[in-house]
């Protein structure tokens, strides 16, 4: 069975070779590995492990006498996260940057452990923590029996040491720092490299099979495993939130204020009809929209905190035109889809119905669903 490492690291590279050391050291074979890193981190990768026979990695290697084509690894297997326009990310600092990240860390695992004659290892011991909880995110949603979740433990000295990537065959003496930066040395003989196995519980199974299918986004994935006789929408006007299937998105005020006159609108929708998620009688074209604008700059100022009317944009949600009305809605959109994913889009997102100039718009969900918190 061919065993792959798939590890996360930031700006120290040494936690690959680290990795390695203790995995073979309890005979255990790897046949590749792939990494999940910054466009720092890359650099730094490249700079140290793979810089040809100086690298640390290609060092390792020769040193305990392992063939370097028995492990596929190389520069096509590094995985710097990037953003939406393919331009690798330097940093995880952002929001945004961690949802890439875990994108990367969903879509690897998929593809890794869809290989029926392979074994995972998952390595969390690098990289800042986020990158660490991301991938046993993904090793929880799609890990195996046969797949292994690891941190390494590194004697405290020498893991903040540039210039100590392993435990060398034969033990020298290295200049470490102390807690006060200050240089000292000691002998690598003293060393400690642990690999520390962590239990993990895998809902791969409870997964249906069009999530098999292809990487879901993380909102997809947790929305499959709650069950509800019937699912709901909560727009909480006390505490700011959208509730769906229990998870819970904060909006800005702006756009909450617009979200929650449209849930009002479906909410109190009069017309007698038992089902109401295909009827779109209650939509309202752009004019009629405009003609309530009041009660959305009602809503507004209830979430906006005290802020006085006259402060607010002449050109934002006080004032709404078709430019920034759409601004909102696309807004709006990405919101839903980031906090519930696709799947939940049909129902929650404001949608159009009809062609321009006759565009109406609304929540297709059931009236009987949605719930508003006062």
């Amino acid at each position: 069975m061919k065993r792959i490492l798939l590890a996360v690291t930031g700006l120290s590279p040494q936690v690959i070779t680290e990795t390695l050391f203790a995995l073979h050291q309890g005979n255990q074979r790897v046949d590749a590995i792939h990494v999940i890193t910054t466009r720092d981190g890359k650099e730094m990768l490249y700079a140290s492990l793979l810089a040809g026979k100086s690298g640390h990695y290609y060092r390792y290697l020769e040193e305990y006498g392992i063939e370097p084509s028995s492990i596929d690894f190389g520069p096509r297997n590094i995985h710097a996260v990037s953003d939406h326009h393919g331009v690798e990310i330097p940093d995880i600092t952002s929001e945004y940057d961690n949802e890439r990240l875990l994108r990367l860390c969903l879509d690897l695992t998929f593809r890794f452990t869809g290989q029926r004659d392979a074994a995972v290892f998952f390595s969390v011991a690098g990289g800042r923590k986020t990158m660490s909880s991301c991938l046993t995110l993904a090793a929880q949603v799609y890990g195996r029996p046969q797949d292994r979740l690891y941190h390494v433990l590194v004697s405290p000295e020498f893991e903040s040491s540039r210039d100590f990537y392993y435990p060398p065959k034969k033990p020298k003496t290295i200049e470490l720092k102390d807690k006060n930066g200050e240089s000292f040395y000691k002998d690598t003989q003293y060393a400690q490299v642990n690999l520390i196995s962590i239990p993990f519980i895998s809902i791969r199974d409870r997964l249906s099979g069009d999530l098999l299918k292809e990487p879901s986004d993380p909102a997809s994935l947790i929305l499959s495993l709650i069950k509800e006789d019937e699912y709901r929408l909560t727009v909480n006007l006390l505490t700011g939130k959208v509730v769906y299937k229990t998870l819970e998105l904060d909006l800005m005020p702006a756009r909450l204020a617009l979200y929650t006159f449209f849930a009002l609108q479906k909410k109190n929708c009069t017309k007698d009809i038992d089902t109401c998620g295909a009827c779109t009688d209650c939509f309202l074209d752009i004019q009629a929209i405009y003609a309530k604008q009041d009660e959305i700059t009602d809503l507004y100022q209830k979430f906006s905190g005290t802020r006085p009317l006259e402060e607010m944009s002449d050109t934002g949600i006080k004032n709404l035109t078709a430019d920034n009305f759409n601004s909102y809605r696309s807004k709006i959109k990405g919101d839903l889809l980031r906090g519930f994913g696709p799947y939940a889009l049909k129902d929650l997102e404001i949608s159009s119905e009809g062609t321009r100039p006759n565009t109406r718009y609304g929540i297709r969900m059931d009236k009987s669903r949605i719930e508003i918190v006062y």
